[in-house]
């Protein structure tokens, strides 16, 4: 886990050079043909990408996204009317049994399709009418690390696919904001040693890193065993806040920008309530280093003042720290982080 955690620089440039070609013969395609829907369908991490995806391109392409729910497919056998729809299939393996349906019965019910898989011989490469490759390399750790990120990658190309106002010279800046979140490895080791007795904790974003953080709750789970609970910062507070009391372990994902000042007031609070809480973040942020917050914060100012978000660029930057964070404290409570328990590399469901 931990060497594919720092693979991933490289994995995220060969992504991006070797799928320009799909990109841009995509983008040709949707201007003359635009979808009027995009359903997204996956699983466990790659499900997490897909909520990436959701939120990305709904806010830079104004299409409505809808999160699919296999089971309707596989159990129900509904047949959904899918004209004019684009449906995307996210897996590392390309072989989970219920997200190939799904590809498959799409393109019967009238959608378009197109499949993110890291593997070019997947049953899910065969059957997508287009497919972005995630070239990570074969993924050997349980924990998937460096797929995910090349699927959020996969997210923005097809967002510019789409007509976006994403620049892809931004884009290929994102190998190297990568690189930048790795070299505080030795603050993230540090900094995780605080928590080696942690058995709960509450994982919070809003907007662009919602995703991270049910992909930071899900590392926390599956490699450190403990009961983590992803919320948005809108939903922490429609109930799940009771739970936090004095010393309880709440991470937060902290960008500047519009999710900024609902994110300050809920710091705020779990100040009151006397929270051990942990942001990650970056240098654009500048009012969070006079708040004296315990941060973990990424080497780059990632802030834009143009027409994209300012947070458009973090959920890559700020879920590496996160990938690290979960690996060093598996590895504090004595636990390898390559082989949970109960797991297996690919899962098959119906």
């Amino acid at each position: 886990m931990h060497v594919e955690i720092r693979q991933q620089p490289e994995a995220l440039q060969r992504t991006l050079s070797e799928a320009l070609r799909l990109t841009e013969k995509l983008r040709s395609k949707f201007e003359k043909s635009r979808p009027r829907l995009i359903v997204l369908a996956a699983r466990g991490t790659s499900d997490n990408a897909a909520l990436f995806g959701r939120y990305l391109l709904e806010i830079t392409t104004g299409i409505p996204v809808s999160l699919a729910a296999p089971s309707v497919f596989t159990l129900y056998r509904s047949a959904l009317d899918l004209k004019d729809t684009l449906v995307v299939t996210v897996s590392q393996s390309g072989e989970s049994t219920d997200i190939d349906y799904v590809l498959e019965h799409a393109g019967k019910y009238g959608a378009a399709t197109v499949g993110v898989t890291n593997e070019p011989a997947s049953t899910m490469a065969r059957l997508a009418e287009n497919t972005f490759l995630v070239r990570a390399g074969r993924e050997k750790s349980v924990a998937a690390t460096k797929t995910y990120s090349g699927q959020v990658l996969c997210f923005y190309l097809l967002a510019y696919a789409l007509g976006a106002k994403i620049r892809l010279d931004d884009l290929r800046r994102l190998p190297e904001w990568a690189a930048a979140s790795l070299t505080i490895e030795k603050q993230i080791a540090e900094c995780a040693e605080r928590y080696r007795f942690m058995t709960h904790a509450a994982a919070v974003g809003r907007g662009l890193n919602y995703s991270n953080a049910f992909e930071f709750a899900l590392k926390l789970m599956e490699t450190c065993y403990v009961v983590a609970e992803r919320f948005s910062i809108s939903d922490f507070q429609h109930g799940p806040i009771a739970m936090i009391e004095q010393s309880f372990p709440v991470f937060m994902f902290a960008p500047s920008g519009v999710t900024w000042p609902t994110t300050k007031e809920m710091l705020t609070r779990l100040d009151h309530l006397k929270a051990d809480t942990l942001l990650i973040t970056d240098r654009s942020n500048k009012e969070v280093q006079k708040m004296g917050v315990r941060t973990i914060t990424v080497p780059l100012r990632l802030g834009r003042a143009s027409a994209v978000p300012e947070e458009l660029y973090t959920p890559i930057p700020y879920i590496i720290p996160a990938q690290l964070f979960a690996a060093c404290l598996a590895s504090n409570k004595g636990l390898d982080p390559d082989h949970p328990r109960s797991l297996s590399k690919v899962t098959r469901t119906l």
